[in-house]
């Protein structure tokens, strides 16, 4: 049996199997309020039918102000809570477990969605608001943010533990904190973001201090059998910024506070990144976190073939692969992978599909 169709255990949740879905936004709350609806119904109980063995869900944003678009998801009232447990139990039928991703976007907050037809930040009289972050510079292309109060600031960890709390009473099994891609907790991150001269700001001790701040939140907001995961960007592909030193510095600080998988991406905090992509590109940055601290990691980015996901696992880079655009192209692809690899049976199919399993 491939090591990547082999269960994996986090606290009191066990996956199946090491093919994870991972988190991609939809843009699909059509009615701006942030209530998950029946798309992300079909989106995701599509996935956990074609055999995931976690699905994680996009980005929910824990303040309106913290949402990409004005059509993303949020868990920052019940009204949310409530439309996403019938997500959960979908999920949930087909035996397959579900994490929320939590996030704020910060300046990179209020924006088009992508597949309209503008570009740039949304004016406030189209749905859009002023954005916050650690820096009133803004992103190139988007609105100047306001500068967040060191007071503000404070508040952000209790705004993802409220979250949090919300998706245990949704249901949820396990929460992603969302750390990466120049989004707010990644913009104080960087060097190349956060000007700021208060705690927040300067030295690592100061701008990861946020981070450790949500980690600490969430955790305590979380029953002890739930698992807690986050996403970091381990490279601003830039000079002078965030970097995978760093990045498995700021991992041993979160495994300590009880974060149980490191999710490995990278990018996004600044636009003159210079990104070298190919084939499973940013693996060996999550190879160089689970070298270096003792923790499960997940590895993302252009892994698109069974035999390819199974090496990375097999080889100890990485304890699970996520896969985006492969998933939206297939969304059965663990079941095809299963096949390919010689193990049909260790990835489970509904029996309305049975018929058209691979043979």
């Amino acid at each position: 049996m491939p090591t990547l169709l082999e269960p994996l255990t986090l606290r009191g949740l066990t996956a199946p199997h090491r093919i994870w879905l991972a988190p991609m936004c939809q843009y699909s709350c059509e009615a701006q309020d942030g209530v998950p609806t029946d798309w992300h119904l079909a989106h995701l109980g599509a996935r956990a039918a074609g055999g995931f063995g976690l699905i994680v869900t996009e980005a929910a944003a824990v303040v309106p102000e913290g949402r990409i678009s004005p059509q993303d998801v949020g868990l920052w009232n019940d009204d949310q809570a409530a439309a996403w447990r019938r997500v959960v139990d979908v999920v949930h039928d087909q035996d397959v477990p579900i994490a929320v991703q939590l996030a704020h976007a910060g300046r990179k907050a209020a924006t088009w969605a992508p597949f309209a037809e503008e570009f740039g930040s949304v004016p406030q009289s189209d749905g859009g608001w002023v954005t916050v972050a650690p820096t009133d510079r803004a992103y190139e292309g988007l609105a100047a943010p306001r500068r967040m109060t060191t007071e503000e600031v404070r508040a952000v960890a209790g705004e993802f533990a409220a979250a949090t709390r919300r998706a245990h009473d949704a249901g949820f099994d396990a929460v992603e904190i969302h750390a990466a891609h120049g989004y707010l907790l990644h913009q104080f991150l960087s060097p190349l973001v956060n000007d700021r001269d208060d705690e927040y700001g300067g030295a690592f001790e100061n701008r990861t201090r946020v981070v450790l701040e949500v980690v600490d939140a969430v955790r305590a907001a979380l029953p002890e059998d739930k698992p807690v995961l986050i996403r970091f960007s381990a490279t601003d592909w830039a000079d002078g910024g965030w970097d995978v030193e760093q990045t498995t510095r700021l991992a041993a600080l979160v495994v300590e506070r009880g974060v149980d998988l490191v999710d490995v991406s990278s990018a996004g905090a600044v636009p003159e990144q210079r990104i070298t992509v190919g084939p499973g590109y940013q693996v060996p940055f999550a190879a160089q976190v689970r070298e270096t601290v003792d923790v499960a990691v997940s590895a993302v980015g252009l892994i698109t073939e069974p035999e390819q996901a199974a090496q990375i696992v097999e080889s100890g880079d990485a304890d699970v692969v996520m896969l985006a655009r492969a998933a939206l192209r297939e969304p059965s692809w663990p079941q095809r992978a299963a096949h390919e690899l010689g193990e049909p049976d260790a990835v489970r199919v509904p029996p309305q599909y049975l018929r058209g399993v691979w043979r």
